[in-house]
This record gives structure tokens, C-alpha cells and sequence, in this order.
């Protein structure tokens, strides 16, 4: 044997369980890799020679207690005792996988086996990991989450952010490393530069421990230990598995690039083919007892691939899937009370956030500097006193992280609130956005329970890293949905409906008009339904539509141009639109000018002038006008930001218009 086990206390019935728990794993690959050379699956991602982390750590946990695997942790799903049938019907994009036939191989996620997959990007996993931890610390529940991540993901942003929010919370989270020597080709000697990933546990004030991941003995009762004493004492740990890729990083990569002796000296540290030894020459198992056993794991697949095989394709169902992008959402109108205070439209958002915080208290806000110190534009001053610091967090400075610790929450039955300091700085957390939280409900049924706020805007003199206004990065992106309110009244309201809505929601905030609109606005608790526009004023000349600030620098034109007769149409909500009342007003006035702040190639207004041409085209006398900012990154000086915004140039195009 090229490896030394200790059997510790352990009974003999665990040790044959922890054997069959790798055993069957490692002949489904067998069996995967046969198929792969038939042409009967597509691709494959191989963990032959690592099987005893994934078995290990999935043996210590409870079932409840979440785990968050990566391509090569087969180990998992088979350990939680996933029918063999369902796996096989999600490789081969079937219904009874759990995806819908929407993603491959080990890209999903599934709550009856409190597994959560990864997506292709790998970092973000760890945040999640952060958020599921999060809400049993909330719970105070006791349980571990574990997930895992190879020493190439470690070089991400993202993992970092996950140890440092982890640390500096006190997590619950095993943050398990398979340092498997390469990744894809590029070995480890180019992916860092210290002796053990374990060592960086130091810098982050974690715990960290280097573990054999080929013994299967030395990884269950070390990850026990650490385990039992994680429930008792809440905290992070870092765990580096020593093992080796024995297959390329899918199998049509080879192995090419590693050097023979390389190869060799791990293939004699097979943790399966040392570990039966070991159990055989301990009088534990016996040959005969494992031919055995081999065979009714392998009667065991050949009847669930059949299983599979015999599964009828999926059917083809256009409206279940635009139907399910979006988590269903039962919208029930709770309207305002008689009683009113004239609120400015920062006062009506901090009222709306704190209206839902009484409302549900599973709600977690979280953002840089909200605690004690209120926000840097003080919506949450006072808030830390009311609900305490668990549920209005301080973060680091790592908007990835967070965004991801978010959908974490949401995962575990909790909802969330992230404050972006300013818009721009979404930026740093796009990816979990519009790849994690925007694919959820899609890829695998769970609801991502977040709402994003996004303080935007120029005409404050803040130049081009706090004054963007992107909400059209995010109208893009299938699967969000995208306030947008201008007055006080909506953006308490239009917040509530955000919060209690199961989707991701971008609530954008002008910051130019978080002091400067009043308005009456109704006490207590009362909601909007997004999706629905406003019209503040009527008339027969032309349409008019905008949102954010653009809806006042509309009112200021009209107000100087007392003869224009125009439809004013504040979108509110720019995804989804409310369509039916743009073309309702289009078809009566027969002219239309979109107004927006953004600047013009690739904004709303684009998709709002298109959508009008295909449907209102025979009611138009004029083409359809846009107006827009300038093709440039938002200035700082004064005079060069007034000259930019597109409110200097709206009331020109506006009689122009008319005058068509």
C-alpha cells in the first residue's frame, strides 16, 4: 500500500460504507467514459483518483446541511443518494434530471438534496456558500456548508472576497480545495506562488488544514472532527486536499501535458485500489465480498442508464419556457392609507426598506457602511438600532461577494437587500447578477429573493465613476427585472413590490433626486405593481416617455411650452415595460419622443422606438424620436456635464417634433 490508514474508533460497517460510497462513483465514470467513446454522451469531467474527498466530506455532513460540489465531486450526489436514473437524465439533458434539459453535466442544484451546483465561472460558488452560511447563523441552527473549489479557483477574486466575508462574519463553512495539480493544463507552479494553498487560510485569520485526499480515512475523521466542532463553535475553515487529476480537465482535453512520472507516481496512490487493499488485508472485506458488491453496483447502473435510455427526449413547450424565467409572483394590491407625509424621494425609499424589514423578518440588508454610520446617503441611519446588526450588515468592500452571499441567503429561505454604494460599483459583482441570480429560477426552479439597490445618475458634479446610469446593462439580461421610479410615492411602493417579489430586482435610485422631489406619500405599508407605467400628463401633439430624472426634465419642457398637448409617460418599471400603454398613447397622439439619460446606442430608448415602429407604425406622422446623453464617459466639470446630459437637448428635438 502507498497509503497509511488508521481506522481510529471506527466500526467496521462504516469503514465497508465509506469503500461502496467510492466505489460507485468511480464505475459510473467507468461507465461514462465507455459511453463518451460510443458517441452516447456528450461530454465528461472526470474524478477518478479523487473520489475520497468527495465521499469523505459528504459522509460527515448531515443531509440537511447544504454542499456546494464542482464538476469533479460525482462523489456527492451519489453519497446523498441521488437515483442513478435522475444523474443520467440531467447529463442527457432529460426531464427527470433537474434542469429541464437547460444545463449539463453538474450544473444544477437541487433543494430535496440540499445540493447546490456550480456554474461555469466557479468563483461565485464560494460567496453562495457565504449566504447559505449566513442564514444558518441566523438561524442558529448549528449546521456546516461545505463547498468545494480546485487550486485553479482559487486564483479568482471571488474566492478571496468568500474567505474574507467568512472570516470577518464567523461563518459556518468548510471551504474545501482540491489541489488536483492542474488546471486544465496549466500546472500549479503557474497558478500560485506559496507552498500550500492552506497557507492563505493565515492571511484571512482562518483555520486551515492540509488533508491526504486520496486517504479516505485521514479526510472523514479529520473533516469530522472539524465538522462536530464547527456546529459547536461557528466559524470558517480552510481545507487543502492533496490528490491528482488522473483524467484530463474534460476528457477531450488528454493529458498530454503531464509528464509520465507524474502520472505514475499517482496512479500508485489510487484511493480506491489502497483503500480495498487495506480493508482485505484487514479482514474487513474480502475478494469474493468485493466482486459482490462491484456487481450490484454495476447491475445497479446499467438498469437506471436503460432507464434513461428509454426516456422519451424532452418535449419542445415554448411557453413553459418563457414561462419559467421568472419565479411565479402573486401579486396582491395592498393599497395606501388616507394618511399622508410629504416625504423627500430618499425618505420614501428609506420608509419603503423599512416598511418591508417589519414586514418579514427573515430580510437581510447588506451593504458598505449601511450599520452604524446609516449609507453614505443615510437611507438606513437609525435601522441598525431597530433590527440589530445581524440583519443591517456592513460589508467589505466586495460587491462579487456579496451579490453572491445575497443569492446564498435566498437559498436558505431568507431575503436580501445588497446596497451597491453607487451604481458604477456594480460593475465589480456583474457576473453573479446576470449569471447567477438571473439564470436561477430557469436553470434549476430556485428563486433568487434579491433585490439590488442602485443610487445613479449625473447632475451631481461626480464624474465618470459615480454618476453612470446602466440600467440597460440589465434590461439585457432575461431573467431580471428593472425598477427605475422618479417620484417618492412609486419608489416606496415599487420597493416594497421588489422585495416582496421571489426575483432578482434592480431598484434604480437617481441620486440627483433623492433631495430635491417632494412629494405627499401615504404612512404605513402599501405596494405597486411593477410592470405598469404612469401617465402624469395627457394630451394629442405627442407621446412623451422617460424615466428617472428624464421624467422631470420633461415636466420642465412642458411647463415652458404651455401650447404642446402631450401623453407623459413615466415608465417606472423598464423591465418588464408596460407596452400596452406606450402603444395606447402612440395610436392616439401619432407621434413619440423617448427620453433617457443613458446615452443613446444601446439604451431603452432603442428597444422602446423599435417596439413602437413594429406595432404602431401605421398610426406614426413622424418617424419616432430619441434623445439621448452623448457618446462619452460622464464629465466632471459642470459645464462640460450640462452639456453632456441629454435634458440640454430634449426640448429642442421636442418642438421639432411637433413641428414634423
Amino acid at each position: 500500500m502507498q497509503i497509511q490508514f488508521d481506522r481510529k474508533h471506527y466500526d467496521n460497517d462504516l469503514l465497508i460504507s465509506l469503500y461502496k460510497n467510492m466505489l460507485k462513483p468511480r464505475l459510473i465514470e467507468e461507465k461514462m467514459l465507455v459511453l463518451l467513446r460510443q458517441g452516447k454522451i456528450s461530454k465528461w469531467f472526470s474524478g477518478i483518483g479523487q473520489e475520497a474527498i468527495s465521499v469523505g466530506v459528504s459522509s460527515v455532513l448531515n443531509k440537511d446541511e447544504y454542499i456546494l460540489p464542482m464538476h469533479r465531486n460525482l462523489g456527492v450526489f451519489t453519497t446523498r443518494e441521488i437515483p442513478l436514473y435522475r444523474l443520467f437524465s440531467q447529463w442527457q439533458g432529460k426531464a427527470n434530471g433537474f434542469t429541464n434539459g437547460r444545463d449539463r453535466s453538474f450544473h444544477f442544484g437541487t433543494q430535496e438534496y440540499n445540493i447546490v451546483g456550480m456554474i461555469s465561472h466557479l468563483g461565485p460558488q464560494m460567496g453562495v456558500a457565504c449566504g447559505i452560511a449566513l442564514g444558518n447563523l441566523l438561524k442558529k441552527n448549528n449546521k456546516v456548508t461545505a463547498v468545494f473549489t480546485g487550486e485553479g479557483g482559487t486564483s479568482e477574486g471571488d474566492f478571496h472576497e468568500a474567505l474574507n466575508i467568512a472570516s470577518v462574519w464567523n461563518l459556518p463553512t468548510l471551504f474545501c480545495i482540491e489541489n488536483n495539480g492542474y488546471g486544465l493544463s496549466t500546472p500549479t507552479s503557474e497558478q500560485y506562488n506559496c507552498e500550500n494553498l492552506a497557507d492563505r487560510g493565515v492571511g484571512y485569520g482562518i483555520e486551515s488544514h492540509i488533508i491526504d485526499g486520496n486517504n479516505i480515512l485521514e479526510v472523514y475523521h479529520v473533516v469530522n472532527e472539524l465538522v462536530n466542532s464547527i456546529r459547536q463553535n461557528p466559524r470558517p475553515i480552510l481545507l487543502e486536499f492533496k490528490t491528482f487529476r488522473m483524467r484530463g480537465h474534460e476528457e477531450a482535453s488528454g493529458t498530454k501535458y503531464v509528464p509520465q512520472e507524474l502520472m505514475d507516481h499517482w496512479k500508485v496512490k489510487d484511493p480506491i485500489e489502497n483503500y480495498k487493499e487495506y480493508l482485505i488485508e484487514e479482514g474487513i472485506l474480502s475478494s469474493d465480498k468485493d466482486q459482490e458488491l462491484q456487481s450490484i453496483l454495476k447491475e445497479e447502473i446499467e438498469s437506471h442508464w436503460q432507464q434513461t435510455v428509454e426516456e422519451k427526449r424532452i418535449s419542445i413547450d415554448l411557453e413553459k419556457e418563457l414561462g419559467d424565467v421568472y419565479k411565479d409572483f402573486d401579486y396582491k394590491e395592498i393599497k395606501p392609507g388616507q394618511e399622508t407625509k410629504e416625504l423627500r424621494l430618499i425618505d420614501a425609499i428609506s420608509d419603503g426598506l423599512n416598511q418591508s424589514m417589519k414586514q418579514y423578518d427573515n430580510l437581510v440588508i447588506m451593504g458598505q457602511d449601511i450599520a452604524e454610520y446609516g449609507g453614505v446617503f443615510k437611507i438606513t441611519e437609525g435601522f441598525v438600532e431597530v433590527y440589530g446588526k445581524d440583519r443591517v450588515r456592513n460589508t467589505p468592500i466586495c460587491e462579487s461577494g456579496i451579490v453572491s452571499t445575497g443569492y446564498g441567503l435566498a437559498i436558505n429561505g431568507n431575503k436580501a437587500v445588497v446596497e451597491m454604494q453607487f451604481a458604477d460599483f456594480v460593475s465589480s459583482g456583474f457576473n453573479p447578477i446576470v449569471n447567477l441570480l438571473a439564470k436561477s429560477n430557469y436553470r434549476w426552479d430556485q428563486s433568487a429573493d434579491v433585490v439590488i439597490r442602485m443610487p445613479c445618475g449625473a447632475g451631481v458634479g461626480a464624474g465618470p465613476f459615480h454618476s453612470q446610469t446602466n440600467e440597460a446593462w440589465f434590461t439585457k439580461t432575461p431573467g431580471l427585472k428593472v425598477i427605475y421610479p422618479a417620484f417618492p410615492f412609486d419608489a416606496k411602493g415599487l420597493l416594497i413590490t421588489a422585495i416582496e417579489d421571489p426575483n432578482p430586482v434592480l431598484f434604480f435610485e437617481h441620486k440627483a433626486l433623492y433631495r430635491s422631489i417632494r412629494q405627499e406619500v401615504p404612512e404605513g405599508y402599501y405596494n405597486l405593481p411593477i410592470g405598469k407605467a404612469s401617465v402624469l400628463k395627457e394630451g394629442s401633439d405627442v407621446t412623451i416617455i422617460s424615466y428617472g430624472a428624464g421624467v422631470h426634465w420633461a415636466l420642465e419642457a412642458l411647463e415652458k411650452n404651455p401650447k404642446v398637448s402631450a401623453d407623459l409617460i413615466d415608465l417606472r418599471s423598464l423591465q418588464p415595460l408596460d407596452v400596452d400603454t406606450i402603444y395606447q398613447s402612440v395610436k392616439k397622439t401619432g407621434k413619440a419622443i423617448i427620453l433617457q439619460e443613458d446615452s443613446m446606442f444601446g439604451g431603452i430608448a432603442s428597444d422602446v422606438s423599435s417596439l413602437i415602429m413594429e406595432n404602431c407604425f401605421k398610426f406614426l406622422d413622424a418617424p419616432v424620436k430619441r434623445v439621448a446623453s452623448l457618446e462619452t464617459p460622464i464629465p466632471f466639470e459642470p459645464g462640460l456635464e450640462s452639456q453632456y446630459l441629454a435634458k440640454e437637448r430634449f426640448e429642442k428635438e421636442l418642438i421639432e417634433l411637433i413641428a414634423f
